[in-house]
Protein backbone atom coordinates (compact mmCIF):
# COMPACT_ATOMS: atom_id res chain seq x y z
CA UNK A 1 0.00 0.00 0.00
CA UNK A 2 3.08 2.37 0.90
CA UNK A 3 3.73 1.99 -3.04
CA UNK A 4 0.17 2.75 -4.01
CA UNK A 5 0.09 6.43 -4.39
CA UNK A 6 3.77 6.83 -5.94
CA UNK A 7 1.81 4.41 -8.65
CA UNK A 8 -1.03 7.04 -9.11
CA UNK A 9 0.80 9.67 -9.02
CA UNK A 10 3.33 7.84 -11.73
CA UNK A 11 0.36 6.29 -13.87
CA UNK A 12 -1.04 10.41 -14.18
CA UNK A 13 2.50 11.69 -15.23
CA UNK A 14 2.94 8.95 -17.75
CA UNK A 15 0.05 10.36 -19.41
CA UNK A 16 0.88 14.12 -19.40
CA UNK A 17 4.54 13.06 -20.77
CA UNK A 18 3.07 11.09 -23.68
CA UNK A 19 0.91 13.84 -24.74
CA UNK A 20 3.67 15.99 -24.85
CA UNK A 21 6.04 13.19 -26.68
CA UNK A 22 3.47 12.37 -29.45
CA UNK A 23 3.44 15.43 -31.21
CA UNK A 24 7.55 16.54 -30.80
CA UNK A 25 8.51 12.64 -31.86
CA UNK A 26 6.44 13.01 -34.68
CA UNK A 27 7.68 16.58 -35.43
CA UNK A 28 11.19 15.56 -34.93
CA UNK A 29 11.48 13.01 -36.98
CA UNK A 30 9.82 14.99 -40.34
CA UNK A 31 11.72 17.83 -40.10
CA UNK A 32 15.03 15.24 -39.81
CA UNK A 33 14.03 13.81 -43.16
CA UNK A 34 12.96 10.59 -42.02
CA UNK A 35 9.66 8.65 -41.63
CA UNK A 36 7.90 9.80 -39.22
CA UNK A 37 7.31 6.22 -37.20
CA UNK A 38 11.25 6.13 -36.28
CA UNK A 39 10.18 9.39 -33.95
CA UNK A 40 7.93 7.09 -32.29
CA UNK A 41 10.60 4.45 -32.01
CA UNK A 42 12.94 6.21 -30.30
CA UNK A 43 10.14 7.34 -28.32
CA UNK A 44 9.05 4.03 -27.58
CA UNK A 45 12.81 2.77 -26.41
CA UNK A 46 13.69 5.77 -24.54
CA UNK A 47 10.56 4.85 -22.39
CA UNK A 48 10.95 1.43 -22.08
CA UNK A 49 14.58 0.56 -22.32
CA UNK A 50 16.25 3.79 -21.06
CA UNK A 51 13.65 4.39 -18.62
CA UNK A 52 14.36 1.29 -16.85
CA UNK A 53 17.42 1.89 -16.22
CA UNK A 54 19.25 3.67 -13.46
CA UNK A 55 20.74 6.84 -13.84
CA UNK A 56 18.48 9.78 -13.33
CA UNK A 57 15.05 8.50 -11.88
CA UNK A 58 12.95 11.26 -13.09
CA UNK A 59 14.87 12.71 -17.06
CA UNK A 60 13.03 11.19 -19.82
CA UNK A 61 15.04 10.69 -23.23
CA UNK A 62 13.40 10.37 -27.09
CA UNK A 63 14.39 12.27 -30.09
CA UNK A 64 15.34 15.48 -29.53
CA UNK A 65 15.16 18.85 -31.34
CA UNK A 66 18.78 19.20 -30.72
CA UNK A 67 20.03 16.71 -32.99
CA UNK A 68 17.57 17.52 -36.49
CA UNK A 69 20.14 19.44 -37.73
CA UNK A 70 22.71 16.99 -37.16
CA UNK A 71 20.60 13.90 -38.16
CA UNK A 72 19.43 15.82 -41.88
CA UNK A 73 22.94 16.50 -42.89
CA UNK A 74 23.54 12.89 -41.74
CA UNK A 75 21.07 11.64 -43.94
CA UNK A 76 21.34 13.61 -46.79
CA UNK A 77 25.36 12.94 -46.85
CA UNK A 78 24.92 9.47 -45.85
CA UNK A 79 21.62 8.15 -46.89
CA UNK A 80 19.21 6.29 -44.31
CA UNK A 81 20.45 3.42 -43.82
CA UNK A 82 24.28 4.83 -42.75
CA UNK A 83 22.00 6.68 -40.02
CA UNK A 84 21.37 3.28 -38.29
CA UNK A 85 25.23 2.83 -38.24
CA UNK A 86 25.57 5.98 -36.47
CA UNK A 87 23.27 5.62 -33.44
CA UNK A 88 24.77 2.24 -33.10
CA UNK A 89 27.68 3.46 -32.66
CA UNK A 90 27.35 6.38 -30.66
CA UNK A 91 25.36 4.47 -28.65
CA UNK A 92 28.08 1.93 -27.97
CA UNK A 93 30.55 4.70 -27.38
CA UNK A 94 28.61 6.20 -24.71
CA UNK A 95 28.11 2.63 -22.87
CA UNK A 96 31.80 2.87 -23.41
CA UNK A 97 32.38 6.72 -21.43
CA UNK A 98 30.35 5.45 -18.76
CA UNK A 99 31.64 2.36 -17.75
CA UNK A 100 35.10 4.26 -18.07
CA UNK A 101 33.87 6.53 -15.78
CA UNK A 102 33.58 9.71 -18.19
CA UNK A 103 30.53 10.78 -17.37
CA UNK A 104 31.28 13.02 -14.96
CA UNK A 105 33.78 14.81 -16.90
CA UNK A 106 30.87 16.12 -19.38
CA UNK A 107 30.22 18.51 -16.63
CA UNK A 108 33.74 20.35 -17.51
CA UNK A 109 32.51 21.24 -20.38
CA UNK A 110 31.62 25.42 -21.22
CA UNK A 111 28.22 26.19 -20.51
CA UNK A 112 28.81 29.29 -22.76
CA UNK A 113 30.24 26.31 -25.74
CA UNK A 114 26.54 24.38 -24.83
CA UNK A 115 24.05 27.35 -25.00
CA UNK A 116 25.94 28.22 -27.68
CA UNK A 117 25.74 24.77 -29.76
CA UNK A 118 21.55 24.78 -28.53
CA UNK A 119 21.87 28.44 -30.05
CA UNK A 120 22.67 27.67 -33.13
CA UNK A 121 20.76 24.72 -33.53
CA UNK A 122 17.64 26.96 -32.75
CA UNK A 123 18.70 28.91 -35.58
CA UNK A 124 19.08 26.61 -38.26
CA UNK A 125 15.80 24.26 -36.84
CA UNK A 126 13.86 27.61 -37.27
CA UNK A 127 15.14 28.52 -40.59
CA UNK A 128 14.64 25.21 -42.04
CA UNK A 129 11.01 24.27 -40.23
CA UNK A 130 9.80 27.98 -41.98
CA UNK A 131 10.36 26.11 -45.62
CA UNK A 132 8.08 23.87 -43.48
CA UNK A 133 5.53 25.85 -42.91
CA UNK A 134 4.83 27.22 -46.31
CA UNK A 135 5.59 23.85 -48.06
CA UNK A 136 8.56 24.73 -49.88
CA UNK A 137 12.16 22.84 -49.35
CA UNK A 138 14.63 24.17 -47.52
CA UNK A 139 18.17 24.99 -48.85
CA UNK A 140 20.98 22.87 -47.58
CA UNK A 141 23.11 25.03 -45.79
CA UNK A 142 22.53 27.47 -42.77
CA UNK A 143 23.12 30.48 -44.00
CA UNK A 144 21.36 30.04 -47.38
CA UNK A 145 18.17 28.81 -45.58
CA UNK A 146 18.60 32.40 -43.75
CA UNK A 147 19.08 34.07 -46.83
CA UNK A 148 16.02 32.45 -48.69
CA UNK A 149 13.44 33.19 -45.93
CA UNK A 150 12.02 36.77 -47.86
CA UNK A 151 11.86 35.26 -50.51
CA UNK A 152 10.36 31.82 -49.62
CA UNK A 153 7.44 33.88 -47.71
CA UNK A 154 7.09 36.26 -50.29
CA UNK A 155 6.76 33.50 -52.98
CA UNK A 156 4.17 31.76 -50.14
CA UNK A 157 1.56 34.61 -50.69
CA UNK A 158 1.13 34.12 -54.51
CA UNK A 159 0.59 30.67 -54.16
CA UNK A 160 -3.01 29.75 -52.65
CA UNK A 161 -1.95 26.34 -51.38
CA UNK A 162 1.51 27.60 -49.42
CA UNK A 163 -0.58 30.14 -48.02
CA UNK A 164 -2.99 27.52 -46.87
CA UNK A 165 0.28 25.95 -45.31
CA UNK A 166 2.00 29.44 -44.33
CA UNK A 167 -1.56 29.66 -42.35
CA UNK A 168 -1.77 27.01 -40.23
CA UNK A 169 1.11 26.80 -39.48
CA UNK A 170 1.23 30.31 -38.23
CA UNK A 171 -2.21 29.69 -36.41
CA UNK A 172 -0.42 26.50 -35.04
CA UNK A 173 2.61 28.48 -33.35
CA UNK A 174 -0.11 31.17 -32.18
CA UNK A 175 -1.98 28.75 -30.22
CA UNK A 176 1.37 27.17 -28.69
CA UNK A 177 2.86 30.73 -27.83
CA UNK A 178 -0.26 31.64 -26.30
CA UNK A 179 -1.28 29.01 -24.62
CA UNK A 180 1.00 28.96 -21.18
CA UNK A 181 -1.67 31.96 -20.51
CA UNK A 182 -4.53 30.68 -20.84
CA UNK A 183 -6.42 29.40 -17.01
CA UNK A 184 -5.27 25.82 -15.19
CA UNK A 185 -7.98 23.99 -16.00
CA UNK A 186 -7.53 24.38 -20.19
CA UNK A 187 -3.44 24.11 -19.53
CA UNK A 188 -4.25 20.52 -18.09
CA UNK A 189 -4.04 19.51 -21.95
CA UNK A 190 -0.33 19.93 -22.81
CA UNK A 191 0.26 22.95 -25.42
CA UNK A 192 1.88 21.08 -28.63
CA UNK A 193 -0.82 18.65 -28.27
CA UNK A 194 -3.70 20.87 -28.51
CA UNK A 195 -2.23 23.12 -30.84
CA UNK A 196 -1.45 20.00 -33.15
CA UNK A 197 -5.09 18.75 -32.53
CA UNK A 198 -6.38 22.03 -33.42
CA UNK A 199 -4.56 22.40 -36.55
CA UNK A 200 -5.41 18.76 -37.34
CA UNK A 201 -9.30 19.94 -37.13
CA UNK A 202 -9.12 22.91 -39.31
CA UNK A 203 -7.24 20.48 -41.49
CA UNK A 204 -9.53 18.34 -42.28
CA UNK A 205 -13.04 20.04 -41.54
CA UNK A 206 -11.81 22.79 -43.95
CA UNK A 207 -9.93 20.28 -46.53
CA UNK A 208 -7.22 21.99 -46.67
CA UNK A 209 -4.53 21.46 -49.51
CA UNK A 210 -1.75 21.19 -47.05
CA UNK A 211 0.73 17.96 -47.04
CA UNK A 212 0.09 15.10 -43.82
CA UNK A 213 2.46 12.87 -42.37
CA UNK A 214 2.87 9.95 -44.40
CA UNK A 215 2.57 6.56 -42.99
CA UNK A 216 3.86 2.99 -43.71
CA UNK A 217 3.14 1.17 -39.87
CA UNK A 218 5.70 0.96 -37.09
CA UNK A 219 7.34 -2.36 -38.93
CA UNK A 220 7.72 -1.47 -42.14
CA UNK A 221 9.76 1.61 -40.93
CA UNK A 222 12.51 -0.55 -38.96
CA UNK A 223 15.49 -0.82 -41.20
CA UNK A 224 17.91 -2.68 -39.11
CA UNK A 225 21.60 -1.55 -40.52
CA UNK A 226 22.67 -4.21 -43.31
CA UNK A 227 26.31 -6.06 -43.54
CA UNK A 228 27.59 -3.17 -46.41
CA UNK A 229 26.42 -0.53 -44.32
CA UNK A 230 28.67 -1.88 -41.17
CA UNK A 231 31.58 -2.00 -43.32
CA UNK A 232 31.31 1.69 -44.49
CA UNK A 233 31.34 3.00 -40.83
CA UNK A 234 35.29 3.06 -41.60
CA UNK A 235 35.17 6.35 -43.03
CA UNK A 236 36.89 9.22 -42.28
CA UNK A 237 33.42 11.53 -42.63
CA UNK A 238 31.27 9.32 -40.94
CA UNK A 239 33.68 8.42 -37.92
CA UNK A 240 34.01 12.65 -37.60
CA UNK A 241 29.72 12.77 -37.62
CA UNK A 242 29.72 9.76 -35.01
CA UNK A 243 32.07 11.47 -32.63
CA UNK A 244 29.75 14.55 -32.89
CA UNK A 245 26.35 12.62 -32.17
CA UNK A 246 28.08 11.07 -29.41
CA UNK A 247 29.58 14.33 -28.09
CA UNK A 248 26.18 16.41 -28.57
CA UNK A 249 23.88 13.84 -27.79
CA UNK A 250 25.87 12.89 -24.00
CA UNK A 251 26.63 16.28 -24.03
CA UNK A 252 23.16 17.03 -24.30
CA UNK A 253 21.87 14.34 -22.22
CA UNK A 254 23.85 15.17 -19.07
CA UNK A 255 23.24 18.90 -18.96
CA UNK A 256 19.26 18.06 -19.18
CA UNK A 257 20.03 15.84 -15.92
CA UNK A 258 21.95 18.48 -14.22
CA UNK A 259 18.59 20.71 -14.62
CA UNK A 260 15.67 18.28 -13.89
CA UNK A 261 18.09 17.68 -10.77
CA UNK A 262 17.35 21.21 -9.63
CA UNK A 263 13.42 20.77 -10.43
CA UNK A 264 12.88 17.83 -7.67
CA UNK A 265 13.91 16.62 -4.20
CA UNK A 266 14.67 13.50 -4.95
CA UNK A 267 17.64 10.79 -5.93
CA UNK A 268 20.60 12.84 -7.46
CA UNK A 269 21.44 11.69 -11.19
CA UNK A 270 24.35 8.92 -11.67
CA UNK A 271 26.07 10.46 -14.36
CA UNK A 272 28.26 7.77 -15.15
CA UNK A 273 24.84 5.11 -15.00
CA UNK A 274 22.82 8.05 -16.71
CA UNK A 275 25.50 7.80 -19.87
CA UNK A 276 25.03 4.13 -19.93
CA UNK A 277 21.60 4.15 -20.30
CA UNK A 278 21.64 6.46 -23.11
CA UNK A 279 23.75 4.71 -24.97
CA UNK A 280 22.18 1.40 -24.11
CA UNK A 281 18.91 3.48 -25.62
CA UNK A 282 20.88 4.53 -28.57
CA UNK A 283 22.57 1.10 -28.94
CA UNK A 284 19.04 -0.16 -29.72
CA UNK A 285 17.75 2.47 -31.66
CA UNK A 286 20.78 1.87 -33.81
CA UNK A 287 20.07 -1.54 -34.34
CA UNK A 288 16.07 -0.97 -35.00
CA UNK A 289 17.55 1.85 -37.65
CA UNK A 290 15.82 4.65 -35.57
CA UNK A 291 16.33 8.26 -34.89
CA UNK A 292 19.33 9.32 -31.63
CA UNK A 293 17.81 9.77 -28.74
CA UNK A 294 18.67 12.03 -26.13
CA UNK A 295 17.16 13.23 -22.31
CA UNK A 296 14.74 15.75 -23.38
CA UNK A 297 14.26 18.70 -20.79
CA UNK A 298 10.49 19.58 -22.10
CA UNK A 299 9.29 16.26 -21.23
CA UNK A 300 11.39 15.88 -18.27
CA UNK A 301 10.25 19.09 -17.11
CA UNK A 302 6.54 17.90 -17.89
CA UNK A 303 7.47 14.83 -15.74
CA UNK A 304 8.27 16.59 -13.00
CA UNK A 305 5.82 19.19 -12.81
CA UNK A 306 3.12 16.11 -13.15
CA UNK A 307 4.18 14.78 -9.90
CA UNK A 308 5.83 11.78 -10.94
CA UNK A 309 7.76 10.05 -8.05
CA UNK A 310 9.73 7.02 -10.25
CA UNK A 311 10.92 5.26 -12.87
CA UNK A 312 7.51 4.02 -13.97
CA UNK A 313 6.06 7.21 -15.44
CA UNK A 314 8.78 7.39 -18.05
CA UNK A 315 8.36 3.43 -18.91
CA UNK A 316 4.64 3.93 -19.23
CA UNK A 317 5.20 6.82 -21.33
CA UNK A 318 6.65 4.72 -23.55
CA UNK A 319 3.77 1.79 -23.30
CA UNK A 320 1.53 4.76 -24.04
CA UNK A 321 3.68 5.96 -27.20
CA UNK A 322 3.66 2.22 -28.59
CA UNK A 323 -0.16 1.39 -27.72
CA UNK A 324 -0.83 4.20 -29.97
CA UNK A 325 1.34 3.85 -32.69
CA UNK A 326 0.13 0.05 -32.81
CA UNK A 327 -3.70 0.52 -32.63
CA UNK A 328 -4.31 4.24 -34.13
CA UNK A 329 -2.00 4.53 -36.98
CA UNK A 330 -4.41 5.73 -39.31
CA UNK A 331 -4.72 9.09 -36.74
CA UNK A 332 -1.12 10.12 -37.15
CA UNK A 333 -1.92 10.42 -41.14
CA UNK A 334 -4.42 13.07 -40.10
CA UNK A 335 -1.90 15.41 -38.98
CA UNK A 336 -0.19 18.16 -41.39
CA UNK A 337 3.03 18.60 -41.87
CA UNK A 338 2.99 22.29 -41.20
CA UNK A 339 1.62 21.83 -37.84
CA UNK A 340 4.96 19.73 -36.67
CA UNK A 341 7.24 22.18 -38.35
CA UNK A 342 5.35 25.19 -36.37
CA UNK A 343 6.08 22.85 -32.90
CA UNK A 344 9.52 22.86 -33.88
CA UNK A 345 10.12 26.38 -34.62
CA UNK A 346 8.66 27.24 -31.14
CA UNK A 347 10.75 24.72 -29.89
CA UNK A 348 13.96 25.59 -31.85
CA UNK A 349 13.18 29.46 -30.14
CA UNK A 350 12.90 28.00 -26.73
CA UNK A 351 17.20 27.05 -27.58
CA UNK A 352 17.98 30.33 -28.23
CA UNK A 353 19.11 31.79 -24.73
CA UNK A 354 18.34 35.57 -25.29
CA UNK A 355 18.09 36.12 -21.55
CA UNK A 356 21.09 34.59 -20.96
CA UNK A 357 23.13 36.11 -23.41
CA UNK A 358 22.17 39.17 -21.99
CA UNK A 359 22.62 38.28 -17.92
CA UNK A 360 26.43 37.50 -19.91
CA UNK A 361 26.91 40.69 -21.66
CA UNK A 362 26.54 42.23 -18.54
CA UNK A 363 28.79 40.34 -16.68
CA UNK A 364 30.83 38.14 -18.17
CA UNK A 365 31.38 39.40 -21.94
CA UNK A 366 34.15 36.86 -22.52
CA UNK A 367 31.95 33.92 -22.23
CA UNK A 368 29.08 36.05 -24.17
CA UNK A 369 31.21 36.31 -26.94
CA UNK A 370 31.80 32.43 -27.09
CA UNK A 371 28.40 31.66 -27.11
CA UNK A 372 27.65 33.94 -29.87
CA UNK A 373 30.54 32.53 -31.95
CA UNK A 374 29.42 29.12 -30.94
CA UNK A 375 26.00 30.10 -32.51
CA UNK A 376 27.38 31.75 -35.52
CA UNK A 377 29.73 28.81 -36.75
CA UNK A 378 27.14 26.38 -36.42
CA UNK A 379 24.86 28.47 -38.63
CA UNK A 380 27.55 29.38 -41.05
CA UNK A 381 29.69 26.32 -41.28
CA UNK A 382 28.71 23.51 -39.50
CA UNK A 383 27.62 21.57 -36.56
CA UNK A 384 30.64 20.21 -35.86
CA UNK A 385 32.90 22.32 -36.75
CA UNK A 386 30.98 25.18 -35.02
CA UNK A 387 31.07 22.80 -31.41
CA UNK A 388 35.34 22.73 -31.95
CA UNK A 389 35.41 26.76 -32.68
CA UNK A 390 33.57 27.22 -29.14
CA UNK A 391 35.39 24.98 -27.18
CA UNK A 392 39.09 26.34 -28.71
CA UNK A 393 37.40 29.54 -27.52
CA UNK A 394 36.49 28.34 -23.94
CA UNK A 395 40.01 26.89 -23.93
CA UNK A 396 41.60 29.83 -24.82
CA UNK A 397 39.50 32.30 -22.71
CA UNK A 398 40.58 29.62 -19.86
CA UNK A 399 44.10 29.95 -20.31
CA UNK A 400 43.66 33.67 -20.80
CA UNK A 401 42.42 33.70 -17.38
CA UNK A 402 44.58 31.52 -15.77
CA UNK A 403 47.84 33.47 -16.90
CA UNK A 404 46.58 36.73 -14.64
CA UNK A 405 49.78 38.80 -13.91
CA UNK A 406 50.31 41.79 -11.95
CA UNK A 407 53.52 43.94 -12.16
CA UNK A 408 54.01 46.17 -9.54
CA UNK A 409 56.72 48.91 -9.83
CA UNK A 410 58.14 50.75 -6.93
CA UNK A 411 60.46 53.99 -8.11
CA UNK A 412 61.60 56.12 -4.94
CA UNK A 413 63.62 58.61 -6.65
CA UNK A 414 66.82 57.20 -5.60
CA UNK A 415 68.29 53.69 -5.51
CA UNK A 416 67.21 50.75 -7.34
CA UNK A 417 64.03 50.34 -9.10
CA UNK A 418 61.77 47.98 -7.72
CA UNK A 419 59.59 45.73 -10.03
CA UNK A 420 57.48 42.69 -8.19
CA UNK A 421 55.96 39.90 -10.40
CA UNK A 422 53.22 38.44 -9.22
CA UNK A 423 50.42 35.81 -10.62
CA UNK A 424 51.03 33.26 -13.56
CA UNK A 425 53.64 34.10 -16.22
CA UNK A 426 52.79 32.62 -19.57
CA UNK A 427 53.45 33.15 -22.80
CA UNK A 428 50.00 34.79 -23.04
CA UNK A 429 51.08 37.58 -21.13
CA UNK A 430 54.30 37.43 -22.64
CA UNK A 431 53.72 41.23 -24.64
CA UNK A 432 52.76 42.85 -22.00
CA UNK A 433 54.78 42.14 -19.60
CA UNK A 434 57.65 43.06 -21.40
CA UNK A 435 56.30 46.08 -22.80
CA UNK A 436 56.39 47.13 -19.15
CA UNK A 437 59.86 45.95 -18.16
CA UNK A 438 61.31 47.96 -21.50
CA UNK A 439 59.63 51.28 -19.95
CA UNK A 440 61.73 51.11 -17.09
CA UNK A 441 64.86 53.74 -16.80
CA UNK A 442 67.85 52.34 -18.06
CA UNK A 443 70.22 54.63 -16.27
CA UNK A 444 69.17 53.14 -12.65
CA UNK A 445 69.75 49.15 -11.21
CA UNK A 446 66.39 46.97 -11.29
CA UNK A 447 66.05 44.50 -8.36
CA UNK A 448 63.96 42.14 -10.25
CA UNK A 449 61.36 40.09 -7.98
CA UNK A 450 59.26 37.14 -9.06
CA UNK A 451 59.17 35.36 -5.58
CA UNK A 452 55.33 36.77 -5.80
CA UNK A 453 55.00 34.55 -8.91
CA UNK A 454 52.88 30.96 -9.50
CA UNK A 455 54.16 29.80 -12.31
CA UNK A 456 56.62 30.91 -14.81
CA UNK A 457 56.72 29.02 -18.20
CA UNK A 458 60.05 28.28 -20.49
CA UNK A 459 58.61 31.21 -22.72
CA UNK A 460 58.87 34.06 -19.90
CA UNK A 461 61.59 32.43 -17.86
CA UNK A 462 63.73 32.63 -21.33
CA UNK A 463 62.19 35.89 -22.37
CA UNK A 464 62.82 37.47 -18.66
CA UNK A 465 66.26 36.17 -19.08
CA UNK A 466 67.34 38.15 -22.16
CA UNK A 467 65.85 41.07 -20.81
CA UNK A 468 67.57 41.15 -18.28
CA UNK A 469 71.17 40.28 -19.76
CA UNK A 470 69.76 43.92 -22.84
CA UNK A 471 69.08 45.90 -19.66
CA UNK A 472 72.53 45.00 -17.76
CA UNK A 473 74.85 45.74 -21.06
CA UNK A 474 72.70 49.11 -21.26
CA UNK A 475 72.92 50.21 -17.72
CA UNK A 476 75.26 51.26 -15.46
CA UNK A 477 75.06 48.12 -12.94
CA UNK A 478 73.39 44.47 -13.56
CA UNK A 479 69.74 43.34 -13.05
CA UNK A 480 69.77 41.66 -9.79
CA UNK A 481 66.88 39.38 -9.98
CA UNK A 482 65.37 37.27 -6.84
CA UNK A 483 62.72 34.42 -7.14
CA UNK A 484 61.45 31.73 -4.04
Amino acid sequence: MTRLPHLRRDFAASLVVFLVALPLCLGVAVASGVPAELGLVTGIVGGVVTGLMRGSSLQVSGPAAGLTVLVLEAVQEFGLPALGVIVLATGLLQVLMGALRLGRWFRAISVSVVEGMLAGIGLVLIAGQLYAMTGAEAPASGLAKLAGLPGALAGALGDTEALAALGLGVGTLAVLVLWPRLPAAVRTVPGPLAAVGLATGVSVMCALPVATVEISGLLDSVQPPSLDSLTEAAGPGLLATIVAFTLIASAESLFSAAAVDRMHDGPRTAYDKELIAQGAGNTVCGALGALPMTAVIVRSSANVQAGARTRASRVLHGVWLLLFAALLPSVLALIPVPALAAVLVHAGAKLIPVRTVRSLWREHRGEALILVVTAVSIVAVSMFEGVLIGLALAVAKTAWDASHLKLEVVDKGAGPVQAHLSGNATFLRLPRILDSLEALPRDRPVELDLSGLHHLDHACRTALHNWAERHSAAGTEPVRVTSR
